[in-house]
């Protein structure tokens, strides 16, 4: 017997597609991974560190080939086996074998392996192998491998999610926020929805004028019930192409939630929402944490003193650390020009936090607190001011417009991709 055949791939939703590639969540699945080396086994169980992998179990054993057909004697076979041979080309064909034999029809292959040829990838595509990589390789490219073999099967890509978090409090995260929100929907003409998660003292409701009577907290606590229908009737439309899932901004109770709390929400937004930017409060817990190592990107904003560096700094070692295979984060500065307060100069601030300075914001006092006090954006308050631009470029970079396209880590075998077509 043969493992399954990978299906085509369907072409993704245009809505989705208009926006940076959306990522692809893996489904409930079980992974057992065979390595010969600890470096391979290393390298698979980073691919956890993707956010697409949120919701895989994985485990990893020694053994190889030999150690997979062992196991799978008397044990039953998961969604997917990834295994690591060293064995030269014209063994490889008997040795899975082997291991068909003890695999049930469902179960999916992917065979990391040490020779690049192209004769061999062709024989063991023919043969039901779902994918052939060749090491060493990323863990991104067999993220990516494993996205199309399950994620690919009729799911659009998921939305983009955005977060924007302050390095000091009042530095003006969630004004950043808010506008860039703006400015995607105003520019792109693409649907965002806001999520304000600082349930005390949120500030999208103020900012937007509105003063619906459910919000996030409400979409919180129905968990359990909540589906596209209620996500709908809690969300506030605050403008063409803008939803808001405000704050309560109620201090008669404490909000203390576990570290996947709001991860049901984030996921029902990004399913039907093409941008999904999180107002992320400036605070340190499991919740925070959680969230901010499972979104596409995040930007840091911050004023340019001593105390916004020490915490930006923290903030850009930490986020790297909990996303070693996603986008770093970005840095925005707020405020800057302050009159007479020492300033340190942009550059030298982002090159201290090591973040890529996305843009920086001139202090307005004036033209900022307008808006704040009507309830409106900068864009509709003062239309020629500089800021909007930097709003727009902010806009453009995290949903992959007017960015250079990233390179994609791959194995080092270069296909034809006439070789992917359904296998009969």
């Amino acid at each position: 017997m043969s493992f399954l055949n990978r299906d085509t791939p369907k072409p993704a939703e245009e809505a989705a597609l208009e926006v940076a590639n959306g990522a692809r969540l893996i489904p409930r699945i079980t992974i057992q991974a065979f390595c010969e080396h600890s470096q391979t086994a290393q390298l698979v169980e980073a691919t956890l560190h993707d956010r697409r992998m949120s919701k895989v179990a994985l485990t990893t054993h020694n053994g190889g080939l030999d150690g997979a057909v062992e196991t799978y004697k008397s044990n039953p076979t998961p969604n997917l086996i990834i295994v690591e041979t060293s064995l030269q080309p014209d063994e490889i064909p008997a040795a899975l074998g082997r291991l068909a034999e003890v695999c049930d029809a469902s179960t999916r292959l992917i065979l990391l392996g040490h020779v690049n040829d192209v004769v061999l990838y062709r024989e063991l595509i023919r043969s039901g192998v779902s994918e052939y990589i060749v090491l060493p390789a990323s863990a991104q490219s067999i993220v990516s491998t494993i996205t199309e073999l399950f994620a690919a099967e009729g799911a659009a890509p998921i939305g983009r999610t955005i977060g924007f978090v302050s390095a000091k409090g009042g530095s003006g995260g969630s004004t950043v926020a808010h506008n860039v929100a703006w400015a995607i929907s105003q520019h792109l003409r693409q649907d965002v929805l806001i999520l304000d998660l600082d349930l005390p003292f949120g500030t999208a409701g103020l900012n937007f004028n509105q003063d619906p009577p459910h919000g996030i907290a409400d979409a919180i606590g129905a968990s359990q019930k909540m589906d596209q229908t209620l996500l709908d009737r809690l969300s506030s439309k605050a403008a063409n192409h803008v939803s808001l899932l405000t704050a309560p901004v109620v201090l008669d109770r404490t909000f203390d939630f576990e570290e996947r709390e709001f991860e049901q929400v984030i996921e029902l937004s990004q399913r039907t929402t093409p941008v999904v930017v999180l107002d992320i409060p400036h605070l340190w817990n499991n919740w925070v944490r959680h969230t901010i190592a499972t979104i596409d990107e995040i930007i840091i904003v911050a004023e340019p003193d001593l105390a916004n560096l020490r915490n930006a700094k923290n903030l850009s070692d930490t986020i790297k650390s909990l996303r070693p295979t996603e986008s770093e984060p970005l840095l925005v500065l707020n405020k800057v020009g302050v009159p007479r307060r020492p300033e340190i100069p942009p550059n030298e601030f982002a090159t201290s936090v090591e973040c890529k300075l996305l843009g920086q914001i001139a202090f307005d006092a004036a033209t900022f607190g307008t808006a704040a006090n009507n309830g409106q954006m900068i864009a509709e308050v003062a239309a020629s001011n500089r800021a909007n631009e930097t709003f727009k470029v902010i806009g453009m970079h995290v949903t992959g417009r007017n960015t250079p396209e990233r390179a994609v880590s791959r194995s080092p075998l270069k296909l034809p991709t006439f070789l992917k077509k359904k296998r009969a």
